[in-house]
């Protein structure tokens, strides 16, 4: 039985309460980015160590507008729409989340093994209230984001972070996500047990990358259970 599992946030233990996206807040000021140009500014920084902008809450606020100000530059935005643009994928960024129906009983199942929780997220300042929000912070014990670790999943330092937070070894850790280099090949590499969430209902279209030899995918979160030992355990 491991130590610890760590869960990735978003699209692991919770997601947007509406179906709101970047596309709908380019299209709402006139523009239609192409779908490779909002995936490539999704993955482009993670891996890489921003400790200079992770100073302060400020200094990192600033480096995601920067961020965002190259994203809508790159998609044709003009200067005299830019600065809105980035306000409303700011706030869409900071929108309502809900967690998904088992990750509460999930947790519980897990701390009531005796196995210590944390959360790992390429993630802002805030994740602490989102975790409040969506009920889940009184199930966790440590919490890790790249905006205050100066480094994004699958750098090591962030993960490095994330277990010295629980005191535990990585080879004594499960680490869950639903992003394969960031939540799964990343923790690997550093010995942690690494489970792949695939939703099916929100990857259409899409086909899952191939098991290597140890890894583990589930469809839903009580999947990690078993892989954790934690057999027979009611979640609710």
């Amino acid at each position: 039985m491991p130590e610890a599992v760590i869960f990735d946030f978003y699209g692991t233990l919770a997601h947007w309460a509406a179906a709101a996206s970047y596309t709908s807040v380019f299209s709402s000021f006139g523009y239609e980015p192409a779908p490779s140009v909002l995936e490539g500014y999704f993955s482009r920084y993670d891996g890489v160590d921003h400790a200079e902008h992770s100073v302060s809450e400020d200094a990192y606020e600033a480096w995601v507008r920067w961020r965002l100000g190259e994203l809508a530059r790159s998609c044709g935005v003009g200067d005299e729409h830019r600065d809105a643009l980035v306000d409303s994928l700011r706030n869409l960024d900071q929108s309502p989340m809900v967690a998904y129906p088992e990750a509460a009983g999930t947790l519980r199942s897990l701390r009531e093994s005796g196995i210590a929780i944390g959360v790992c997220s390429n993630w802002g300042w805030e994740l602490d209230a989102y975790l409040e929000e969506v009920g889940l912070l009184g199930l966790v014990d440590a919490t890790t984001t790249s905006a205050r670790a100066g480094s994004r999943k699958p750098h090591p330092g962030i993960y490095g972070c994330s277990v010295d937070a629980l005191g535990i070894d990585p080879t004594r850790v499960v680490f869950v996500g639903d992003s394969w280099e960031p939540d799964v090949r990343g923790p690997r590499r550093l010995g942690m047990t690494a489970v792949h969430v695939w939703r099916a209902e929100e990857r259409e279209g899409q086909v899952a990358p191939v098991l290597e030899p140890g890894d583990h995918r589930v469809a839903e979160l009580t999947g990690v259970l078993p892989i954790a030992g934690v057999v027979g355990a009611a979640v609710s």
